[in-house]
């Protein structure tokens, strides 16, 4: 009897040496007190304001002055009169370094947005915003990405210039590209692999030295994948290209409203349940995408000239008919698409619209994850309408409405990324959205083709592995499915499913995720390996050892760790 032990213990990586550690926590409470500043305040001078107004000084034509409350001391900008009316402070930002922002705001009544941004010499960089409110005080989070050396000047805006804007606890910290990718590797190591020790003896408990060791990942747990259309069913070089590498997808078109009921009350989900089989025969989960569209343009016209209470049955005969047909066969639903930027059917059915149809879709299908999906939440800073804090908002109003308290959300991001990606925003942005508690999914991800072939390669090799890195992402979904005549941004393949310099990206990260390897085991018999999560096969083989059981191969899962204990899986087989 040969005897195989296998001992998993949770591996815990010490940050590298220089390697400043990177503070993933971000607040959307309104508190009483701010919390300290991040990195003591990083490059800030005063950044508590415990010396006065030293390092600050007025940005616009404001007034400013420290105040203090029940010991808290803090900067005020009163008297505005513009937006950009407000305090500031000289910085001297580094090409190339990645900086991460944190500041508590208060605004002196009602509840407004203020974004902190850096007066450049090339410009302004948005920094980040929050919906800060009076009495309490809110954290915003953000981040930059500097392309050249110079001085910059910090300041904050609202566009209610009636409100003061109260500041505490800001912080500015550089990081390096090296310091950056640690932060990186040593995410990947907590929250995507484990340490895996395994023992090789013969039956009376001998180790065997310097066995033969072969590892081959079978499956991946983390969910990585692309969307599909139609025109994979009737192409083997795109089933083969696709199945070979994927292990979760999402429909383009052929789940929407416009496809399934082009006409009213003709509804036809042939492509949609083909589509289905297919994934059903692959093994690979598919994503709900999407029950309504709050685009009016992706309203198709008999929808658009419906009468309020006509609109209101074919929207709740919408809801059940996709949901009932497909409950049980998705992993989430995204129930209400783009609906931080477009109103559709709230300017239709009233404010509570939204509200309403994800609580019609907890009665169809409570039991699997109700997304909110939208774009410019990661990709643009510039965007007002879909920051991270106007979406924790939205999903928050969502919740407040009557029967959806126990609602289970998620939080989907489109991540098309039409400008170079700025990934300590992208991080940044995470982290506060994160701070929900909530599952979050990049649901349709691309590099704009406008950007140019290598631009889009190389832009989505820096966005996959930030994404990837974050240890709150659950899953990656990007959007290239196939058409002959060209995908939407973003194709991988060309029409012969030979790679385009994405697909090349895609190959090498999926390489470098999985963790299939050879080695021999030590003297002792043991050999250990960091291996990502996932299902795996495993053969040792050793000269004294002769069995033909030997060569067969055992399979085991690698899986985060319930506690910080160690974990120990025992093997037996045959001989």
């Amino acid at each position: 009897m040969l005897l195989l032990l296998f001992f998993f213990t949770l591996s815990f990586a010490g940050f590298r040496a220089n390697a400043l550690t990177y503070d993933y926590t971000a607040s959307i409470e309104c508190l009483a007190n701010p919390h300290k500043p991040q990195y003591g305040g990083g490059i800030i001078i005063n950044p508590e304001l415990n010396h006065g107004l030293r390092g600050w000084s007025t940005f616009g034509n404001a007034k400013i002055e420290q105040r203090v409350s029940e010991d808290n001391k803090y900067i005020v900008a009163h008297s505005r009169n513009q937006p950009e009316d407000s305090i500031s402070q000289k910085v001297y930002l580094q090409k190339d370094k990645l900086y991460t922002f944190s500041a508590w705001i208060q605004v002196s009544d009602g509840d407004f947005p203020v974004r902190a941004v850096l007066k450049t010499t090339t410009g302004f960089k948005h920094i980040g915003t929050v919906f800060a409110k009076s009495k309490c005080w809110s954290m915003l989070k953000g981040g930059l990405t500097v392309n050249a050396s110079g001085p910059a000047e910090l300041y904050f805006e609202s566009k209610n210039a009636t409100v003061e804007i109260w500041v505490d606890s800001i912080s500015l910290q550089p990081f390096t590209q090296e310091q950056w990718k640690s932060h990186q590797d040593q995410s990947i190591e907590k929250a995507r692999e484990r340490k895996v020790r395994i023992h090789a003896v013969d039956e009376q408990g001998n180790p065997l030295p310097n066995a033969s060791i072969s590892i081959i990942q079978k499956k991946v747990s983390f969910p990585f994948g692309t969307a599909i259309n139609k025109n994979i069913l009737t192409n083997t070089a795109y089933q083969n290209w696709f199945s070979s590498r994927f292990t979760v997808t999402v429909f383009e078109d052929e789940m929407k409203w416009y496809t399934t009921e082009p006409s009213p009350g003709q509804e036809d989900y042939t492509a949609a349940d083909a589509l289905f089989q297919f994934a059903k025969k692959h093994s690979i989960p598919v994503r709900g995408h999407n029950v309504l569209w709050d685009d009016p343009s992706k309203v198709q016209g008999w929808v658009s000239s419906l009468s309020r209470n006509d609109l209101a049955v074919a929207v709740k005969k919408r809801i059940n008919s996709v949901m009932s047909r497909y409950k049980g066969q998705v992993i989430a639903w995204d129930v209400v698409n783009e609906n931080l930027h477009f109103s559709f059917f709230e300017d239709k059915l009233g404010s509570t619209a939204s509200a309403t149809f994800y609580n019609g879709a907890q009665g169809i299908d409570g039991t699997t994850t109700l997304f909110m999906n939208d774009y410019n939440t990661i990709e643009d800073s510039r965007d007002g309408l879909s920051t991270p804090d106007k979406y924790i908002q939205k999903l928050k109003q969502i919740r407040s409405f009557p029967g959806n308290n126990n609602l289970k959300q998620g939080i989907g991001l489109e991540s098309h990324f039409s400008i170079a990606p700025d990934l300590a925003y992208v991080r940044s942005s995470i982290d506060t959205l994160a701070s929900a508690g909530l599952p979050i999914w990049i649901t349709e991800l691309d590099i704009a083709s406008a950007l140019g072939q290598q631009a889009q390669a190389q832009y989505l090799e820096q966005v996959l592995r930030e994404l990837h890195a974050h240890p709150k992402i659950n899953g990656i979904i990007m959007w290239s499915a196939w058409k002959p005549g060209g995908c939407y941004q973003m194709c991988l393949t060309d029409n012969s499913f030979n790679n385009l310099p994405t697909g090349n990206v895609v190959d090498k990260l999926l390489r470098e995720w999985g963790s299939s390897l050879k080695g021999t085991a030590d003297g002792e018999g043991f050999f250990e390996a960091s291996l990502s999560h996932g299902d795996y096969e495993l053969k040792i083989s050793h000269p004294n050892v002769t069995s033909s059981s030997l060569a067969q191969s055992q399979r085991f899962k690698v899986s985060s760790a319930d506690t910080l204990e160690q974990t120990t899986l025992h093997l037996q087989v045959s001989a």
